[in-house]
């Protein structure tokens, strides 16, 4: 059951209708600098769903804060709402179940295209992902004493598998999945510590404000994120970037998961490999201990 808190929370990223609608009835009597980001979005709304709040600020040459304050003179919450609003004025209905479906798809085509899309997402994620910054991950969590793995709403999941994953191989680590917690958690840390964040936007204010408290501690701060350019990345020593195409038109992004849970395997087989010899034997001690689990 939802809390109220919870309610007002899912209100504020609700999308509104006729947000194009609105822009066009508040621009004339807009400041010029809020004028260029009403243009920019008039003349590219479908670029608009699949950019981070970082992306359009540069493309109109105004502050971040600039492009909160435009969504909020229109009567929205923040920019992800704007970006909702817009997809859902834009787009096909059925897309937001997934970008390439048609309604009228039998299952074969569903599966074809489900199982199409993920797979491009970690073609996609394999070109961009550079395995020499994939090593630096590897030797900053190596050297640390704690590690500490933040994720929100869809990442959650994946940080919870990061946790699982590296204590199978011997390392101290913690998944941390609430907000107030991630707070709590990250102003704690310390220059032993290694925070790895997994945030699909790199704009969501719980993980973004966890990323910066741990930095500010002294902590190494390792991001995997979708976008190119985020407002997460001003607190990451190492930027780990997935790919997944379809977050162009999708509130939430299921190859996204896909794609952050591949870069978690490589990162945690370069742990691994790193520290063979523990790893191996902890993996087997671990098997030991859940063998009285299994029937």
């Amino acid at each position: 059951m939802m809390t109220q808190k919870t309610q007002r929370a899912t209100a504020n990223v609700r999308p509104v209708d006729n947000a194009l609608g609105r822009i066009r009835m508040a621009q004339p009597n807009m400041a010029k600098s809020a004028q260029r980001i009403a243009r920019f979005i008039l003349e590219r709304p479908s670029e608009i769903v699949g950019m981070s709040v970082t992306e359009l600020s540069e493309a109109t040459d105004v502050s971040e804060g600039s492009v909160i304050n435009f969504c909020r003179s229109i009567g929205l919450s923040g920019f992800q709402q704007m970006k909702l609003s817009l997809a859902q004025e834009i787009v096909q209905p059925v897309q937001f179940i997934h970008e390439d479906l048609n309604i009228d798809d039998d299952m074969e085509t569903v599966c074809r295209k489900v199982f199409h899309s993920g797979m491009q997402a970690l073609r996609d994620t394999l070109s961009v992902l550079d395995p020499n910054v994939l090593l630096r991950a590897v030797e900053i969590i190596r050297a640390s004493k704690r590690v500490e793995v933040y994720g929100i709403g869809s990442s959650a999941p994946v940080a919870d598998d990061a946790q699982y994953r590296m204590l199978r191989i011997g390392l101290d680590v913690r998944a941390v999945t609430d907000s107030h917690i991630q707070a709590i958690s990250a102003s704690r840390c310390d220059p032993d510590v290694a925070v790895l964040t997994i945030s699909h936007s790199g704009a969501t204010h719980e993980t973004v404000a966890a990323t910066r408290l741990a930095k500010e501690a002294g902590a190494k701060t390792i991001v995997i994120t979708n976008f190119a350019r985020s407002p997460i990345q001003a607190y990451a020593d190492i930027v780990l970037f997935t790919m997944a195409r379809e977050t162009r038109f999708r509130t939430e992004a299921m190859t996204s998961r896909i794609a952050q849970l591949c870069v978690v395997d490589a990162l945690i087989a370069g742990l691994a490999l790193a520290d063979y010899d523990h790893a191996t034997d902890v993996l087997r001690k671990t098997f030991d201990v859940l063998s009285i689990k299994r029937f």
